[in-house]
Order: structure tokens, then C-alpha cells, then sequence
């Protein structure tokens, strides 16, 4: 294989950049360096760019950016600390393209976690970021390709109908990870998958289709007027078969305060569920982990498995009730595929992988 991949690792991703690296000479059976040297220098007064500093000529360059990574920061005048919001990486990821167009032979965009994926619809006289800023890296910026994980809403693709990108669902990493660590504390014959909301039953029927098992929905209660920028939740309101003396499992692609999940947990609990386990891929954690750190103690919840796609504080990796699943070496097969011109459609479309080992699962159970 020619050495013509390279990556272009922002400063949301340098520690993870380098995993992937390491990944990927693993997979390639190859020590050649791979990350190109860059710079992200500020000016006195805030502005950024960005310097590659060595040839991407004929490259196949992969831009690693997680937008989600509050914990960057750059100086302000006077002394202030500013830490870089979503608006800042993105912007980072444009500068970054702008320095290797026409000179790179393809670009493709790695952000785990979508831009602004979170307004993925337009309900009143409001800007529609996401769909917007895929269609600049595309038709403006010249991308070829873009590549995101578990999309809050996957009807965004729409976005780009007739350009490349892809949507990659790590269901069969996280589960691979729940089974082994769990397998012995649940009773995979009396399970039951639980949506949070409406906006997850997807997610939720997918679990439900590979574990077999039953299918509950919490429906949301909303008060819109609108408090602190948001509509509050009112109740959670359950629609399903009878959870009592079942162990549950709830999915969803991100917590954001964590409000919603607690609520769940509460209720389920309330209801007979002997365990309670949160699937999430991106843990958010916006206004802190308290809740649950306070929520956990009571025997709310079991345990959270999560991924390291987005950011996540070096302290609350520490937690005895939450799991974090390495993202790093998907990341690493999906480049290494894309770079051999061959097919993703089996790490997109991964079901009957993971109903397989969920299958095999059972069968060693009913051995031992």
C-alpha cells in the first residue's frame, strides 16, 4: 500500500489522534508516522489559523476534530481564559481544509460527535446549523467525504443527498462490552429495552430486535413555555409490558443534563426493574455528574456504558458506575477501510454481527 494516508489531528483530539495512529500501524502492520504536523496558533487578540507543516500532496487526509472538547482553551485579551465551544472547532475544521485544498488528492471529515447536530430540524423562524455546515464543508469547502457516530437524527443525511456521509453506529462495540462485563449479573430471558423518549425508539428497537426482547417507551411531557432556553419536562409517561422483576436496559445517543435519564431510572426502579443499565454514547454531562454519582448510591441505576468519542473529565472516568467503551480502534478501521477504496457497509450495518454474539452468549449460559 502507498503511503498516502495521513491525518490531520486537530487540538480537540491530539491524545485520541495518536491511539488511532497507533491503531491504524497496528491494523497496516506498518510503523510509518501518519499524523501531518500542524499548528494552531492564536493572535493577540483571539483569531486563530492553522499551519500544516508538511507536504499533504496527493494524500488521502482524514481531519480528526471532536467538537464536543470544552476542555481546549486559547487566551483572550486581559488575561482571560477562553475554552473553545462547538462554533470554535468547526471553525478549526474549516481552516484546516482552506490550508490543504487543491493540494490533498481527498479530505475526508472526522467528527464523531455532528456539528450543532443537536438542531437537526427547523420548528419556528430559527437557523438550521447542522445542515447548513455540511453543506459549506461540501459544495464550498470541497470535502469529499463526512463521517460521524450515532447521529442524534439521521434524517440530517438529507442534508447531502447525493454526497458521501456516513453515519457509523458502535452498538456492537458497546455491547461486546456490556456482555462480557455483565453477562453474569442479568438474565438475558428476562430483559427489557427501554426507549427514554420518542426521538430514541429507533435506537431502542434495534436493541430490542438483537437481544429478543421486549420493547417499553417513556413518552416526554413537555411545558413549552420556555424556561432557561428549554422546554421543561413535566412527566414521563410509560407505554409497554410490565418491567416488574426484569433487568432494563435504557438507550439513547447522548445525555445532556441527565434530567430525563434520572427520571427514568426513578421510575423504573419505582416500578419492580431489578437492574437499571444506561447505553449512551456521548456523555454530555452538561450541568455535572452529582445527580448521578447521588442517584447511583441509592441503587437507582446499575451502571452507564459509554463511549470516548466526545470528551469526558479525566475525573469522572473514575466513577465505579460508569463504563467507558474505547471508540479509538473503530475509528481506526474505518480510515484504514476507506483508504483501501474498500466498503464500511459492514461497520455501518453491524445487526446481525451483534445478534450472532448475543446469541452465542446464551448458549454458553445454557452450558454452564
Amino acid at each position: 500500500m502507498k503511503n498516502d494516508l495521513g491525518l490531520v489531528v486537530l487540538n480537540s483530539m491530539t491524545e485520541r489522534g495518536k491511539k488511532i495512529e497507533e491503531n491504524i500501524q497496528t491494523i497496516l502492520k506498518n510503523n510509518n508516522p501518519l499524523i501531518v504536523p500542524i499548528k494552531q496558533p492564536r493572535f493577540g487578540n483571539g483569531e486563530g489559523k492553522i499551519e500544516i507543516c508538511d507536504s499533504v500532496r496527493a494524500k488521502d487526509i482524514y481531519i480528526l476534530s471532536d467538537v464536543g472538547n470544552y476542555s481546549t482553551t486559547y487566551p483572550l485579551p486581559g488575561g482571560i481564559v477562553n475554552h473553545y465551544s462547538p462554533d470554535d472547532h468547526f471553525r478549526d475544521i474549516q481552516r484546516a481544509i482552506i490550508a490543504m485544498r487543491n493540494h490533498a488528492n481527498k479530505i475526508t471529515v472526522i467528527m464523531p460527535l455532528l456539528y450543532s447536530s443537536r438542531q437537526h430540524r427547523r420548528k419556528n423562524r430559527e437557523s438550521l446549523d447542522c445542515a447548513s455546515a455540511l453543506q459549506e464543508l461540501n459544495s464550498f469547502y470541497g470535502v469529499n467525504s463526512i463521517i460521524t457516530i450515532d447521529v442524534h437524527d439521521t434524517n440530517i443525511t438529507n442534508a447531502l443527498p447525493l454526497n458521501s456521509f456516513e453515519n457509523i453506529y458502535p452498538t456492537g462495540l458497546i455491547l461486546k462490552s456490556f456482555l462480557k462485563n455483565e453477562l453474569k449479573n442479568i438474565d438475558l430471558n428476562n430483559l427489557i429495552i427501554i426507549s427514554p423518549d420518542t426521538g430514541a425508539v429507533e435506537r431502542a428497537r434495534f436493541y430490542s430486535s438483537v437481544f429478543k426482547s421486549p420493547l417499553g417507551i417513556f413518552y416526554k411531557q413537555r411545558d413549552y413555555n420556555v424556561v432557561g432556553g428549554k422546554n421543561e419536562i413535566i412527566s414521563h409517561d410509560y407505554a409497554g409490558p410490565d418491567v416488574s422483576g426484569k433487568d432494563a436496559i435504557v438507550v439513547d445517543d447522548m445525555i445532556s443534563s441527565g434530567d430525563s435519564s434520572i427520571d427514568v431510572a426513578e421510575q423504573l426502579t419505582n416500578m419492580g426493574v431489578k437492574n437499571i443499565y444506561f447505553i449512551i454514547t456521548f456523555p454530555l454531562f452538561v450541568n455535572g455528574i452529582t445527580k448521578f454519582q447521588e442517584k447511583y448510591k441509592e441503587g437507582k441505576f446499575t451502571k452507564l456504558y459509554t463511549t470516548n468519542f466526545t470528551y469526558i473529565p479525566e475525573e469522572y472516568k473514575n466513577e465505579p458506575w460508569i463504563e467507558i467503551v474505547d471508540g479509538n480502534e473503530l475509528l481506526a478501521r474505518i480510515i484504514t477501510t476507506l483508504n483501501k477504496n474498500e466498503s464500511i457497509a459492514s461497520l455501518i450495518d453491524e445487526k446481525s454481527e451483534v445478534a450472532s454474539h448475543v446469541d452465542e452468549m446464551r448458549l454458553l449460559l445454557r452450558k454452564k
